[in-house]
């Protein structure tokens, strides 16, 4: 069976388009984004897909099977609830949605719909390096994981001084980018963690139409005693870039702008183990294809859509205990 995608919003969503288009066992049927112009021209060089007039236009298509959204962060949670009530499957950008009360309406319209396949783009999980990173702490290498220090350097200012970001009420720098790095902290870690405590600042961008911290820097603890600490700093005069170090009793993992690296002793002058391995996936459309499959061979959609509901509820709760100036118990989802 060949599965039909149609993909809304086609900035990045232009990369999700081709990636379905590329697929085997898929195709693109719809495409639609508020630049016509823009449709026209992506269907036309892919060879598939018909330009939409609306959303409405696509979730009222019976043979549409699932639907890519990959518009403004804050049009997800609508987007994402009217199509489990058309029936489709859904892949799409990563905020799943902004905050706790928006994901358990999402989690109870997932099951309301019979349980529809659900990925958010959290394109990290696909990066050769931390692939790697993860069977080998399953493997033991690592021994037991006791620290997650991630930063997340965005490093485009005028993306949030000058672009939609600056017009979404309540925009939260860990929820627009840190979702990549605490996303990373709950998969490697394969732990929910049990409260957070966060701190920010707007040094970066006062006197400009932003009006919200553009630093943020969270403290995770975890009921194993381990703890995370993630900083989303979109301020900073540094090219786009993450840092990733993870500490185990065996070996230490450090990602930063010398490449992904292991140390294996505590002994002065003990030289790093470079690994070369990729820490970037191969572009906006790595994760499409395990999507595709699921959906065709029928996997329990459960375990993904789960996960990412839990990694909205984690960063609901980093945002409240920032807004609220108070630590915040993090309540995982029912499994």
């Amino acid at each position: 069976m060949t599965l039909n995608v149609a993909v809304i919003g086609l900035g990045v969503g232009e990369q999700h388009a081709r990636a379905f288009a590329a697929a085997p066992d898929a195709q693109v049927t719809w495409l639609y984004d508020l630049d016509t112009a823009k449709s026209d021209r992506i269907a036309r060089d892919l060879g598939q897909g018909r330009v939409a007039e609306s959303y409405e236009q696509i979730l009222a298509d019976p043979n549409v099977d699932a639907v890519s959204i990959a518009t403004f962060d804050h049009l997800h949670f609508d987007e994402v609830c009217r199509a489990f009530g058309a029936g489709k499957h859904v892949f799409v950008e990563k905020p799943l949605c902004r905050t706790a009360a928006e994901v358990d309406e999402i989690a109870a319209r997932w099951d309301k719909a019979g349980r529809p396949h659900l990925r958010s783009n959290l394109v990290l999980r696909g990066a050769p390096v931390y692939g790697w990173l993860k069977n080998a702490i399953a493997a033991g290498e690592f021994g037991e994981i006791y620290a997650f220090d991630g930063d997340y350097l965005y490093g485009r200012l005028e993306k949030i001084t000058e672009g939609w970001r600056k017009d979404v009420p309540d925009y939260s720098v860990m929820e627009g980018g840190g979702v990549h790095i605490i996303d990373l902290m709950l998969w490697l870690m394969g732990e929910t963690p049990a409260a957070v405590s966060t701190l920010g600042s707007k040094i970066a961008t006062q006197g400009t139409g932003f009006q919200y911290d553009d630093f943020m820097a969270a403290t995770f603890t975890f009921a194993s005693g381990a703890v995370g600490r993630i900083t989303a700093n979109f301020g900073c005069v540094h090219p786009h870039h993450h840092v990733i170090r993870l500490f185990g009793t065996k070996a230490t993992f450090i990602y930063d702008d010398q490449g992904p690296r292991l140390f294996r002793s505590r002994t002065d002058g003990a030289r790093a183990e470079k690994l070369d391995l990729a820490p970037l996936p191969d572009g906006k459309g790595v994760l499409i294809p395990d999507f595709i499959q699921a959906i065709q061979t029928g996997a329990d959609p459960a375990p993904a859509a789960e996960r990412e509901f839990d990694l909205i509820r984690v960063i609901a709760a980093a945002d409240a205990a920032h807004r609220d100036g108070s630590p915040q118990t993090i309540r995982p989802y029912p499994h």
